[in-house]
């Protein structure tokens, strides 16, 4: 299940809330099974047609959780079974407050409704806490383990002529030389900021993953070569002109190189990866700071760069 793309600490911020609005949910359904069985007058509110927005679960879910989950595939059946719950809940309270006697037909349909709904936040829940798993903890960014999977739902999607998706591996140009002119402490801060950078400038859909040291790879699905290396090249662009902070006085700018290809649906995810590669490998040695796609010449063997990394 995917998750939006978001980063680690607004990933937890989302859980904490979404955990609060569970807890204020198990509390209504508490005092609602309490004023069922003690014939209690039923809180008005409760009896409203609008009473899946006026509760503590619904207002969170109608305002806070409606910017960040709405692009999450669990988010509208979350709102489905909550409103349909609600619906039967008030069937309940209303017979109750009738005295009439409960129909255990529609005290099964109340329970599995509740039951639909804890299940469906239950999953959103894991999916967020399984992609804070594999987060990469410096940058915030999912890890190698989550990129193949990605990749070859992309890769399949693809296949089935859904739409077409776009790969690019990053790398930092001259990085060992940041690291060794300013310490690692600026060098983590520079991976961080490029990081945060191309979350909050990638399409919402589209993901990054760390690769490895100083090395990333983009996914951008629904965008062919030209699509992608428009989308690739604007962030080469960001990226170089972003300015860090190293000790006294002293400014650091990097510069980045891309290798881009576009994922074949005839080959295997990883043989694509391979391709960018190749691509970023030309980049590094015909001048950096620069986007190369990839082509089959890239098979041959390899062009030595003039500089190390």
């Amino acid at each position: 299940m995917t998750v939006p793309n978001l980063s680690d600490d607004q990933m937890r911020a989302l859980l904490k809330a979404l955990e609060q609005a569970l807890y204020n949910h198990n509390q209504w359904a508490e005092e609602l099974h309490a004023a069922l069985i003690c014939r209690l007058q039923p809180d008005q509110r409760d009896l409203s047609e609008e009473a899946h927005r006026l509760c503590h679960f619904g207002q969170w879910y109608y305002n806070e959780a409606a910017s960040a989950l709405q692009h999450h595939p669990g988010f509208r059946e979350i709102g489905i079974e909550h409103e349909r719950m609600h619906q039967y809940a008030a069937s309940l309270l209303r017979a109750s407050a009738d005295g009439a006697p409960i129909s255990i037909h529609d005290y099964e349909l109340f329970l599995s409704a509740l039951r639909r709904l804890r299940l469906e936040v239950e999953s959103v829940q894991h999916a967020f806490a399984e992609v804070l798993h594999n987060l990469d903890p410096l940058t915030g960014t999912p890890n190698r383990a989550g990129m193949l999977p990605k990749l070859r739902e992309q890769r399949e999607l693809v296949k089935r002529q859904v739409h077409g998706c776009a790969i690019a591996m990053m790398d930092l140009d001259h990085f060992k030389t940041v690291n060794d002119q300013y310490g690692h402490g600026v060098g983590d801060t520079v991976l961080a900021g490029f990081a945060r950078h191309i979350v909050a400038h990638l399409r919402p859909y589209d993901r990054v993953f760390r690769y490895g040291g100083e090395e990333f790879l983009l996914c951008l699905p629904d965008a062919d070569l030209e699509a992608g290396r428009e989308i690739i090249d604007r962030l080469r662009a960001e990226l170089a002109g972003l300015v860090f902070e190293a000790d006294g006085d002293r400014r650091v700018q990097v510069t980045v190189s891309f290798g881009l290809t576009l994922l074949d649906p005839a080959i295997a995810a990883e043989q694509s990866i391979e391709r960018a590669d190749k691509a970023l490998y030309v980049a590094k040695a015909t001048g950096r700071n620069r986007v190369v796609a990839w082509d089959a010449t890239m098979d041959g063997p390899r062009v030595e760069a003039e500089t190390p990394a």
